[in-house]
């Protein structure tokens, strides 16, 4: 799944949280979002960062956060 957050800006996203890299997902609404690549807080833990009109929202307290 791509998203429209341009190549440039891709590269230097990093999850607010674990300061890693981000990958597209998708959330359980279906909808495309930015999640942590590996594991973010606990063991198992990754979060997810939903995009809004292309912009993503890497605000911790918005995040989701799921198991991988």
């Amino acid at each position: 799944m791509s998203t429209t957050i341009d190549p440039w800006l891709r590269e230097i996203l990093r999850c607010p949280v674990g300061l890693h890299e981000l990958v597209d997902g998708t959330g359980p609404d279906g909808k495309p979002e930015l999640q942590c690549s590996t594991d973010c807080g606990a063991p198992g833990q990754r979060r997810g960062y939903r995009i809004d009109d292309g912009v993503p929202v890497l605000l911790a307290d918005e995040s989701r956060v799921f198991t991988a």
